[in-house]
């Protein structure tokens, strides 16, 4: 059904991505194909890493450590962003078009009243990305 599905990832906080890293492997299985795994980062030092590459091995860990607990093929992208809070919608865009997927699946939270007024990341994804998207809530 898709070939590719790329999956977001906030290295910081993979708990609250439990449940999204479950759907895109059990989606990855059933269709046989490839999870990528992108997460984004800054050149600055910063809690996750001193430099991208540093950041870079442990999205490889953190994506070889998937595909070995749930049987599926995986890759991984950095994105490298200025301001990561602020350019991760962007970010992500642009990785959803180098990668070449055709599924998105993230983590979301439940809408609060700021969602009204500004988009969450994935809502912006949803809206402008050419593949599907799937936002996985809790």
């Amino acid at each position: 059904m898709f070939e590719k599905i790329m999956v977001p990832v906030d290295l910081a906080h993979p708990e609250t991505q439990q449940k999204a890293l479950q759907c895109a492997a059990d989606l990855a299985r059933s269709g046989d194909c490839e999870v990528c795994y992108v997460g984004v980062t800054t050149e600055t030092p910063g809690p996750l890493g001193h430099t991208p590459a540093e950041f870079e091995r442990k999205l490889v860990e953190f994506a070889e450590g998937q595909a070995a607990a749930h049987g599926h093929k995986a890759s991984h992208m950095v994105k490298i962003a200025h301001d990561p809070a602020i350019d991760v919608d962007n970010a992500l865009l642009d990785a959803v078009g180098t990668t070449k997927a055709d599924l998105v699946v993230m983590a979301t939270h439940k809408p609060g009243i700021g969602d009204y007024i500004w988009p969450s990341n994935g809502g912006k994804l949803a809206a402008h990305a050419k593949a599907s998207v799937f936002l996985v809530r809790g």
